[in-house]
Order: C-alpha cells, then structure tokens, then sequence
C-alpha cells in the first residue's frame, strides 16, 4: 500500500467514475481500476462496489476513504514543511481577510504578490472578524487581516494602514456638498449598516451613538458595495 493508490481511492469516491477518476489523476482508467483492485486484495476486503454506470463506496471503503483523506492531508503537509525549510518563501500561505476589505484590498496586492514571490502558493479565505480570529488562533489560517481594534491577544499583530471613516449619502442629501462632516451633524439621521458579525458595524455603531443617529432597523447589508449602492438610490 502506497500513498499512490490511496490518491486513486480518493478520487474515484469522488468522482464515482473509473473514467473521471483517471483523468484528475492523470493515469489511463485500467491502471487505476488495476491499483484500486490491488489495494483491496492488499486490504482483504471490497473498497467499491462496481455497477454499470457508477461507482459506489461499500461500507468498508467510506471509512478506509476517511482515514486515507487525513493521511492525505497530512502527507501534503509534509511536503510544504520540507519546501519552507528550503525556501521560507515558498510553499503554501493560508490568507484571510475580513469583507470590508478583501475586495479592496486584494485587487492591488495579490498580482504583485505572485510576482514577487512565484514559488509562493497563495490560498484566499474570506471571513468575518470572529471565525477569522478563530481559525487563526485553531492554526487554519497562516495570517489574517482585519480591522482593528480585534481581539488579537495571544496573536502576533502589526498595523498595516490607517484610513478614515467615509460618509456616504444620497446626492440631494444636505450633507452631500460638504468636504468634512462632524459626528454632530449626524444627528437625527437614520444609519444604514452591514449585518450582524462585521467589525465594520460594531466600529460605526460605536463612534454613532455618542449623538442621536438611529439605525435604519428594516435594511441590513451583507457587503459595503450593496450599502453604497442603497444610499445612491435614495434610501
């Protein structure tokens, strides 16, 4: 028994196809049949039930295939340990941004990054500020990047960039024309935020109820491009 043929294993309780099974592991469908068929003899007990036109797990083989996907794993990582200790800069880097700013930030960085750094391979999570610190303090993330102020203890941080609250209104709003708004002149005013969850939220509610802004309790938005775009028709 190989790492190999536990690749096959996987793949075809995948794709429950011999045929698409072979393709994603770039071997003809006889010599994967032929390894699978092997394994079992190896194991001493049927992996697959085999029928005309599918695939299909016997019991035996769901829990083999549930071992042999944490092996997997595990193995995978083994590797990307063995690349980073020859090449700090290369392997895998888990990242992780918040939604208020994964799709601002990402479009000016991540190009260049792949540039700068080709043998780093660069997976990208969006998450909201909890289960983001949560994963990364679990050790699923790599990095993480939020807005601060975060719940950041027992975690190595730095500050990035600072940026300013906006203030967005309706083009005939009596504020539109203004360079600069005081929290003042705020006041009375209804208050369109994101959903519960986003740092971004509790941030605005914070520095808003020092004065007598009210949120606009029938609307929450789930991104900042479906606020701005509600605040442009009118709301």
């Amino acid at each position: 028994m190989n790492l190999r043929d536990l690749r096959y294993l996987v793949a075809l309780a995948d794709e429950r196809h011999f045929g698409r099974a072979a393709e994603r592991c770039f071997v003809s469908q006889p010599t994967l049949s032929a390894q699978v068929r092997k394994l079992e003899e190896y194991l001493g007990v049927a992996l697959v039930e085999r029928q005309p036109r599918r695939v299909a797990l016997t019991p035996a083989g769901g829990k083999v295939v549930e071992r042999a996907r944490r092996l997997l794993q595990e193995a995978d990582a083994i590797v990307e340990l063995a690349k980073a200790d020859r090449d700090p800069l290369a392997g895998t880097l888990k990242l992780a941004l918040i939604p208020t700013v994964g799709p601002y930030l990402l479009p000016h960085v991540a190009r260049r990054l792949r540039r700068a750094l080709p043998r780093l391979r660069l997976l990208l999570y969006e998450y909201q500020t909890a289960p983001l610190l949560e994963k990364l303090r679990a050790g699923e993330l790599d990095l993480g990047i939020l807005a601060l102020p975060a719940a950041v203890d027992g975690l190595e941080s730095a500050t990035l960039y600072e940026e300013p609250f906006t203030l967005a209104v309706p083009a005939d709003h009596a504020l539109a024309n203004r360079e600069r708004v005081r929290i003042e002149d705020l006041d009375g005013e209804a208050l369109l935020l994101l959903e519960d969850g986003h740092c971004l939220r509790d941030q605005a509610l914070e520095v808003c109820g020092r004065i007598g802004v009210h949120e606009d309790q029938d609307y929450r938005a789930t991104s900042l491009e479906t606020l701005r775009q509600m605040v442009a028709a009118g709301h």
